[in-house]
């Protein structure tokens, strides 16, 4: 048969997801520790690889046969009389919320057995979701475009050096409610700023806005010789709420937007860095629920380039997920990773802190104590 036209879900009687079980040597302790960072590499063998395959085997990617991306591979990694790891590696087959939806209906399966029902159900309809900008077929020609570049993209594992690590920092209640109070009383101050300041800012802003600040200071701290230069600020929004027409809360699938927000480097270097990159991530989210697929048409030229030039910091993850409620029966995680290179934040509510954030983030070795060091100081700062 002929190529198909446009990606399309495969699922035969004979196709299944792939799950290995392995046993680890590591150290559990270490790995599942706050405020300690870790060598990147440490995490390689803890969550599964995606395989690719091509219709016939053993074809060019490049000629004209179908490539079967891998979508879903699941591990678990025995750390044997301390605990277990439990990975998810995924491509495209689903965002965030879809993704904690799964697992959530696979740890309640094993915690009470076969006939379960998952509330709310998933719903898989694509049909629900409205096209009036035809931008289906401008991600569809895109996509073919680019078939080169499907074999890397599905290739999972750490490309980072043995140079970085990875650490999560744990920021309190009341440490983000300062920043809110700290953020509102100085916009409030700025005799030259046109907008209003907001009556509420979210706590998804505010400390995306002090990790992104303190994040360009710490990568550039013997660097001025680009301070003209913009940087990026990068995200993928739920956009199930802002569509205009209902979602079903089960949809399974991606139903995201991509924003960003921009700011010279020297703006975020200077003393009234946090506060600036709060300003323009707060008004980057607000066009987001305003108008989520604005300029959508331009998206992938636009963001694969900012990429490539390398000025962009982005977010994964949000603390909506509830990820530390996700139950296999041995209670809540210890620990909830998300792998992600340098220059990336990821977010999650706090395990332990009520109404605190998790930030996991990669560092050059020799970043990682400057960092902590520009976290203190600020945080130090925010006070009434």
């Amino acid at each position: 048969s002929p190529p198909p036209h446009k990606p399309f879900i495969l699922c035969t009687q004979n196709d299944s997801v792939n799950f290995t079980i392995i046993e680890s040597s590591a150290d559990f302790k270490h790995l599942s520790t706050f405020n300690h960072p870790k060598n990147i590499k440490d995490f390689d063998h803890l969550f599964p690889k995606l395989t690719h395959k091509t219709i016939p085997d053993d074809i060019d990617i490049e000629s004209n046969k179908t490539f079967i991306f891998p979508l879903l591979a699941l591990q678990v990694s025995v750390f044997p009389g301390h605990g277990v790891c439990i990975g998810i590696t995924f491509c495209h087959l689903m965002d965030g919320i879809s993704c904690t939806h799964f697992m959530n209906f696979w740890s309640l399966i094993h915690r009470r057995g076969d006939g379960v029902e998952l509330k709310p159900p998933p719903c898989f309809d694509r049909d629900i979701l409205k096209d009036p900008k035809r931008l289906e077929e401008v991600f569809s020609s895109y996509y073919f475009s680019n078939r080169k570049t499907w074999k890397d993209k599905s290739i999972v594992g750490s490309k980072t050096s043995e140079e970085y690590v990875k650490a999560i920092t744990v920021f309190e209640k009341e440490e983000i409610e300062k920043m809110k109070r700290w953020v509102l009383s100085k916009w409030i101050k700025d005799d030259e700023e046109i907008t209003a300041a907001p009556q509420f800012l979210s706590k998804f802003v505010v400390t995306c806005g002090f990790v992104w600040a303190i994040m360009i200071k710490t990568m550039y701290r013997n660097d001025d010789n680009d301070d003209e230069r913009i940087e990026n600020f990068f995200f993928a929004g739920n956009c199930r709420e802002n569509l205009g027409y209902p979602i079903p809360e089960g949809y399974f699938g991606n139903c995201l937007a991509l924003h960003h927000a921009s700011l010279k480097r020297k703006d975020m270097k200077g003393e009234n860095g946090f506060l600036n990159a709060v300003k323009v991530i707060e008004k980057a989210v607000t066009e987001m629920k305003n108008e989520p697929f604005k300029d959508a048409d331009e998206w992938m030229v636009k963001y694969i380039k900012m990429f490539e030039i390398g000025n962009i910091f982005s977010v994964r993850g949000s603390p909506k997920f509830n990820v530390y409620e996700i139950d296999f029966g041995f209670g809540k995680p210890v620990k909830v990773e998300t792998m992600h290179s340098s220059r990336v934040m990821s977010l999650a509510e706090s395990r332990d802190e009520e109404d605190g954030l998790e930030v996991g983030l990669v560092f050059k070795i020799e970043e990682y104590e400057y960092f902590c060091s520009l976290r203190e100081q600020g945080l130090a700062t925010f006070t009434f």
